[in-house]
């Protein structure tokens, strides 16, 4: 499945936020959440997220000082869980903290995960790719037609 769009709910007096009904299905099987670089919560299919950790932080170096910190920093700031029954899944302190989140919160689609945001957190970030976008697109063109040239990218 891949998320898409933008939805508006809130954090509960529990600490929960219900995650948007077309989604739960793809989550029904486990999630993990992450404390995102961006001040925001990552909510990932636990397979998803096995996946993408495998491709990227557990492929790295051990014996390298930087990936044994980035691998620290997302590992120890991740968490598993799974939705309850009404489809709301229980966001963790160190998560609501992070991302700044009370109340009204806003969900958004990421192709395959979901974040979390505050709503100013969320304004601020769609104002500045708004601006960047542009710019990102022509850059990412041509990298990949770099990469896809003959003898490109390495």
């Amino acid at each position: 499945m891949t998320f898409r769009g933008l939805h508006e709910h809130s954090l509960d007096s529990k600490d929960r936020i219900t995650v948007p009904s077309a989604y739960r299905g793809a989550l029904s099987e486990g999630i993990v959440m992450m404390k995102s670089v961006e001040r925001c919560v990552e909510v990932w299919p636990a397979d998803a997220a096995e996946s993408m950790e495998a491709g990227t932080l557990s492929a790295l170096n051990p014996m390298s000082r930087d990936a044994r910190r980035i691998q620290r920093r997302f590992f120890a700031h991740s968490e598993s869980s799974e939705l309850d029954s009404a489809g709301r899944v229980r966001l963790s302190r160190q998560m609501i903290e992070h991302a700044g989140l009370e109340g009204r919160c806003i969900v958004t689609g990421m192709g395959t995960r979901l974040e979390i945001w505050s709503p100013d957190g969320w304004a601020a970030e769609d104002e500045e790719n708004e601006k960047q976008t542009p710019e990102l697109t022509e850059n990412l063109a041509r990298a990949q037609a770099t990469a896809a040239a003959p003898g490109g990218g390495y």
